[in-house]
């Protein structure tokens, strides 16, 4: 930093004064930061201290691990945790005078598991409750167990289970109230082709405890058991139900959808639940995405109604078949899943929930500062000092918003597998490592793989995606700074007008107050509004005869721009919809092209015709259409986003370049029509709309 500042310097005096003043201001932050510490942190981590049973010292309480023909035991003094043997399915958690934090009313292969669901080309899916046949002890001393439950895939298994060697690691470390989890999987070099749509590990809770779910700060809520929702009403889209008879009186008449649960992946470091009596909290901490598929803004399930808790690694929600699933051709990978700690917490109190999340995400930033681990046995998991760092700085270049580059501030950059920009959005068969920019645009990649990557970025309020020109090796123990990086975003000519505001969600435009009836209590008067069921079916109440009209200069898209495109309900029947954009031009400039920018936040079995100054749409009858008029995204997406209460899936762009004959002086008119019909959830989601005029000299 001291040299960054030297540089940019006049003087070496004044280098010493601000060298003085940086460090002066860093050392005040760091005494700041460690009094806030020292004031907030421990009250929370004593009170759970003296409420609960005292964590045994390693000395006194060792690691146990007990093993039988049919059973596996792990016992550290504070939890214990009982394994099928050689399965590997979790069969019993003990803690804090629960005798079982899982449903023992599940069958025992249905408690604690990880499952993969996957299918040949061409056959159907299976879901596999992914088993081990070999039990190995990895690690086994007073201060840590490490365990293995590992199957090895072989040519007589085919059609049977998933063609994946797989190896199941389980961690128990001495005074620490929580385990260690993580997978290696594997196909090997010539297997057969196959699809693996999902992966995942699932808890299934004891529903007799466990009522309280915690996914964010602002996001937490007593639940609804699995007999509520058996008993409920099931509505449109198959995962939605209406309480109409719940147990919990208070909780009758709200719907109940586990995808309004999802958050992104940047997002996804701890959620659980909490049990009242007594108060214990389970929690799912992941201090790492580097594991997870298609980058940071991924949206995939948490915790939901069962009570149930996920750690998702692969998944098409929200993305589609478009996310890359398919291994062909003999196609080798591995993979380490993970690892990820479950965490276990109690205390004594009257209203626990504030206080053991609070420490759930204490505990949370503990993870994630330990990370990469240091005790994990698996060759395949590689240690801090295996890794590399990629720093640099983003700066944005465009012309038409200065003559001087800018920083880019708070941008998305990350380190994934080489491509085209904008694939890391797609690929779930990699690594990826990413970070946040800060308001200057630099940024810092820590603890990256060894490997070949691409290095990508996006900016909040900047259109489009950057891509670093040169493939980046990292090696290990490497440190690569980059040279400043320029981000030219697309763009042909200066803004005449502009719809929304670019941050890859359609989150700023409007989104209406839900059906009374179908309400989640937990989203109103919330920020994320959005997560309320049934809200595509309002824009056939808003516009029950004609479709939306915006006028730009006098329209408003926090209030006249419909989030999301879809179709409108005419009887029993949905019909495609048509929005119309209006604008003045006071004169056409006839040499050069205009460009309409449309990019979009989601799409879903959906088509968009653009048409400028006409009408008519294509209606099948070819004699009868002027395709000179016309330009389209042709048929796109299937992230499912509008039914799963997502705001985004997947982000793309459409540059439509405009014949300056096809604009006239005055009142213009931009036609854009979602033609695909048949069910309420086909449509799209606009992330920002732009018009811009033909090139400057």
């Amino acid at each position: 930093m001291e040299k960054e500042l030297c540089r940019r310097s006049k003087s070496s005096s004044l280098c010493v004064v601000v060298v003085w003043l940086a460090v002066t201001v860093q050392l005040l932050l760091l005494i700041s930061s460690s009094v806030v510490a020292i004031a907030i942190t421990p009250p929370i981590r004593k009170l759970l201290e003296e409420a609960s049973s005292p964590a045994p010292s390693p000395s006194v309480h060792p690691v146990q691990l007990l093993e039988d023909h049919d059973e596996v035991t792990i016992d550290n003094g504070i939890f214990r945790i009982t394994f099928q043997n050689p399965e590997g399915k979790v069969t019993g958690i003990e803690y804090n005078d629960i005798s079982n934090l899982l449903e023992y009313r599940n069958d025992e292969n249905n408690r604690g598991y990880w499952d993969v669901v996957w299918y040949e080309p061409g056959e159907k899916d299976n879901f596999d409750r992914v088993p081990g046949t070999n039990f190995t002890i990895i690690d086994n001393t007073d201060d840590i167990v490490e365990i293995s439950f590992s199957k090895k895939w072989t040519a007589s298994d085919r059609g049977r289970s998933v063609p994946l060697n797989v190896d199941l690691r389980y961690v128990v470390r001495s005074g620490v109230s929580g385990f260690y989890a993580y997978a290696i999987m594997e196909r090997e070099n010539g297997w057969p082709d196959v699809d693996m749509d999902q992966f995942r590990i699932v808890f299934k809770l004891a529903q007799n405890k466990f009522q309280y779910m915690a996914i964010t700060d602002d996001r937490q809520r007593v639940m609804p058991s699995a007999h509520d929702r058996d008993t409920g009403k099931k509505l449109a889209y198959i995962e939605a139900v209406l309480l109409t008879n719940p147990s919990n009186p208070e909780l009758k008449g709200e719907v109940d959808d586990k995808y309004q649960y999802s958050i992104e992946n940047k997002d996804n470091r701890v959620h659980g639940w909490i049990s009242t009596n007594p108060p214990v909290g389970f929690w799912m901490i992941t201090p790492s995405n580097e594991f997870r598929m298609a980058g940071p803004n991924k949206q995939d399930l948490t915790s939901h109604a069962g009570p149930i808790t996920l750690n998702m690694f692969t998944s098409t929600h929200y993305g589609g078949k478009e996310i890359n699933t398919k291994y062909r051709n003999g196609e080798p990978w591995k993979k380490v899943f993970g690892p990820f700690f479950v965490y276990l917490n109690s205390l004594s109190d009257e209203d626990p929930h504030v206080t053991l999340w609070e420490d759930a995400k204490e505990q949370m930033f503990v993870e994630v500062g330990s990370w990469p681990y240091h005790f994990p046995k698996s060759e395949d998991y590689l240690k801090k000092e295996q890794r590399g760092t990629v720093s640099g700085q983003l700066l944005i270049d465009d012309k038409y918003l200065g003559d001087r580059k800018f920083y880019g501030r708070s941008a998305n950059v990350g380190l994934a597998p080489p491509g085209e920009k904008g694939s890391w959005q797609t690929d779930s068969k990699s690594y990826q490592f990413w970070t946040e920019a800060d308001n200057e645009g630099y940024f810092v990649i820590n603890n990256v793989r060894p490997g070949n990557y691409s290095l990508y970025g996006w900016v909040p309020g900047i259109m489009g995606d950057y891509m670093y020109e040169h493939n980046i090796t990292i090696t290990e123990g490497c440190q690569i700074r980059l040279r400043v990086l320029v981000f030219t975003p697309p763009r042909n000519g200066p803004t005449i007008w502009e719809i929304g505001y670019p941050d890859r969600t359609a989150g700023e435009y409007f989104i209406p107050d839900p059906y009374p009836t179908l309400m989640n209590d937990l989203y109103r008067n919330h920020l994320d509004k959005f997560r309320q069921y049934g809200l595509w079916e309002k824009y056939s109440d808003i516009y029950r005869n004609n479709d939306l009209v915006y006028t730009v200069g006098l329209s408003d898209y926090s209030q006249d721009w419909f989030f999301a495109h879809v179709t409108r309900k005419i009887g029993n029947e949905f019909k495609a919809t048509t929005w119309q954009i209006i604008f003045h031009l006071d004169n056409v400039i006839t040499k050069g092209n205009y460009t309409l920018q449309m990019a979009l936040a989601s799409a879903n079995n959906a088509e968009v015709q653009v048409r400028f100054n006409d009408e008519k749409s294509f209606t099948g009858d070819k004699s009868d259409f002027d395709y000179r008029h016309v330009t389209t995204t042709r048929l796109i997406g299937e992230d499912n986003a509008i039914a799963r209460h997502g705001i985004h899936g997947l982000y793309r762009l459409f540059s439509f370049e405009i014949g300056s004959w096809r604009l006239r002086q005055g009142n213009n008119t931009i036609y854009l029509t979602q033609t695909r019909e048949m069910d309420p959830f086909k449509g799209v989601m606009y992330d920002y709309v732009r018009l811009e005029g033909p090139p400057k000299p």
